[in-house]
């Protein structure tokens, strides 16, 4: 931004207090001091310290404060846990606006998407630090798509001036980066977009989209690793297979996808096949599959030979020994073995969700793919924690959304033998 504003700075900290204001200021109900608004609030403001701990502690470096930033993440990401899971049994939802009006809010969220987008672009050296230095910790390769993740490592890398002693490669450099990038920002349109319009479309009130959608772009953990394609673009899969939700061939396409790219979004396939248990589950399944398929085949074109394919299949579906993968993140200064019970709780959690809650509705299914991908954060080999894109818009929409107890799959999805919405 220095080249387009003259002087312009804005460092980790001075954002985090500039954000957690903000939020408080628009958001905050004065009036009922306790609501449970005000507390989701100051738990999503709670993220910030624990990401400056994780920042600076590993740009200095000093390990301790990268250990107390990740013990941090991890209390504030419990407690969201169980109010999460708590969700489906808040009955009364009143309508608590925003203290900015819905032109303010426009404005304050075009705005911030402008200066959000143009820091994906320009890449601070501030930010750039910080994913150069996550990128030097140590930790196994993560389960999903390889190309994929390879396709995002190329936005953190910084582009060098050309020279003139190696053009060809200089240019490769900068499509690679201005490929990733451009498509960093793309998904965060897409995430802005589909929040809008789940407000528009089915919480019935423009304004709570365009307020979920600017407190989106208001936390502290967007600011600063808004460039990672492999944290966004999963979250704008799942906030438009949320959006598509009466259309299950389509939604389940977009959550296919996610699961192929970052493996995790596969344990919330229980959840959304008990949502659509009662119409629709064999429409969602085929997308699911579908979508799977096609990455598969893909792999066949771009893998030279069986083995490697073989190998590309494994790592997709996570095919492996999760307490073989060398640790980074909380992890690393932990003991490993009580990942085991970690994991054991995780995997009941998402079974169990097949089953409960019994009646599930449009609610049920933002709250609880919220709790399942924030879940699946505790037991991550690497950087657990710190991919909080794949849960926060589905997060916020739960924060704000109101009572869609009708929004049921036997009501709101169509048989298949109709075609209009």
């Amino acid at each position: 931004m220095q080249e387009i504003l003259y002087g312009y700075r804005l460092n980790p900290i001075t954002w985090a207090y500039i954000s957690a204001l903000m939020v408080i200021g628009i958001y905050f109900k004065f009036h009922r001091f306790w609501s449970v608004r005000n507390l989701d609030l100051c738990g999503l403001i709670a993220f910030s310290p624990a990401l400056l701990m994780i920042y600076y502690g590993l740009v200095r470096p000093a390990p301790e404060l990268v250990q107390g930033g990740y013990v941090w993440l991890f209390v504030v990401g419990g407690g969201f846990v169980v109010r999460l899971l708590l969700d489906p049994m808040m009955v009364r939802r009143p309508l608590l606006e925003p203290n900015l009006s819905a032109s303010g809010l426009t404005f304050t969220g075009a705005a911030l998407l402008v200066f959000l987008m143009a820091n994906v672009i320009t890449n601070p050296p501030e930010r750039l630090e910080w994913l150069l230095a996550q990128q030097e910790s140590p930790g196994a390769p993560s389960p999903g798509y390889q190309w994929f993740h390879t396709f995002s490592g190329y936005s953190n890398q910084a582009i060098q001036p050309a020279d003139g002693s190696q053009p060809e490669a200089y240019r490769q450099a900068f499509v690679r980066a201005a490929s990733s990038r451009a498509a960093a920002i793309a998904a965060h349109l897409a995430v802005v977009t589909g929040m809008v319009w789940i407000g528009f479309r089915h919480f019935n009130n423009l304004q709570t989209g365009m307020a979920a959608a600017t407190l989106y772009l208001l936390t502290f953990y967007t600011s600063q690793l808004t460039s990672q394609v492999d944290h966004v673009v999963p979250a704008a899969l799942l906030v438009w297979a949320v959006a598509a939700y009466r259309r299950p061939v389509i939604a389940g396409a977009l959550l296919g996808l996610a699961a192929g790219m970052i493996y995790y979004p596969l344990f919330l396939l229980p959840l959304w096949c008990g949502f659509y248990w009662r119409r629709g589950e064999f429409r969602f399944v085929l997308g699911v599959v579908a979508a799977l398929a096609a990455l598969v085949a893909v792999l066949t074109f771009l893998v030279p030979n069986a083995e490697a394919f073989l190998a590309q299949i494994e790592r997709m579906f996570g095919w492996r020994n999760p307490f073989e993968a060398s640790l980074s993140g909380f992890w690393q200064f932990h003991a490993s073995e009580y990942r085991y019970p970690v994991l054991a709780t995780f995997v009941a959690l998402c079974c169990s969700m097949a089953l409960w809650p019994a009646q599930k509705n449009l609610g049920t299914l933002l709250s609880c793919s919220a709790a399942v991908m924030l879940a699946a954060q505790f037991w991550l080999a690497t950087d657990g924690g710190l991919f909080m894109a794949w849960y926060l818009p589905l997060l916020i929409l739960t924060v704000f959304r109101p009572n869609l107890e009708d929004r049921v799959a036997l009501s709101a999805v169509w048989p298949v033998w109709r075609r209009k919405m």
